[in-house]
């Protein structure tokens, strides 16, 4: 049932759609899968082709997975809407990004992978109004491994609502886990649906 602002709450059944009797595959370190196989030259092939350019070194201080930034893809904004993810994230949420309503976006999350593969990458969201949950959605990433080259995930293009019972703004939790439940990274941001880019 909409609230007086028209907004429908949506029920938390706690637990992500995605997450339905998937069992993570068994965790194998890298040095182990490239070790595997060694009399296979078709394997060794394969696996060079997968893994491409691996790091030579990598610090053993920094995480294996971290998420660098995120990006609201707009043909239409007049300029771009990015978050830099590799500071102080709590800075995140004292801001507020401006979104026109009804315009098409992408979300484009840039990462990267330092030291294992790692499986079942998910980007997860939720969207609170005035304190009740009115939108969550869980984007499967992928699996990766280890490389020099930092990667990209785009979401598939969404609308933004419109409409005056729409306008304001959201409190957006969003973050970065895989299938052993590790959260890479967890960061709170705001959006608020104008009528234009600057009204």
């Amino acid at each position: 049932m909409a609230d007086k602002d028209g907004i429908k709450p949506i029920e938390d059944d706690g637990e992500d759609e995605l997450d339905l009797n998937y069992k993570a595959p068994e965790k194998k370190s890298l040095q182990e899968i490239q070790e595997l196989d060694q009399d296979d030259e078709s394997l060794i092939k394969y696996k060079q082709t997968l893994l491409g350019n691996l790091p030579t070194t990598v610090d053993p201080t920094v995480p294996n997975v971290q998420v660098t930034q995120m990006a609201l893809m707009c043909d239409e904004a007049p300029g771009p809407i990015t978050m830099d993810l590799t500071g102080n994230v709590a800075s995140l949420k004292e801001q507020t990004f401006v979104l026109k309503e009804g315009v098409c976006y992408k979300v484009k999350i840039t990462f990267a992978v330092n030291r294992d593969i790692v499986s079942g990458l998910k980007y997860v969201q939720h969207t609170f109004r005035k304190g009740i949950k009115v939108d969550k959605e869980t984007h499967m990433v992928g699996s990766y491994g280890p490389r020099v080259d930092v990667y990209e995930f785009l979401t598939p293009l969404e609308e933004a609502p419109k409409g005056m019972l729409v306008r304001g703004t959201y409190h957006v939790k969003s973050w970065f886990t895989d299938d052993d439940k590790t959260d890479h990274l967890f960061w709170e941001w705001n959006m608020n649906i104008k009528k234009e880019w600057k009204d």
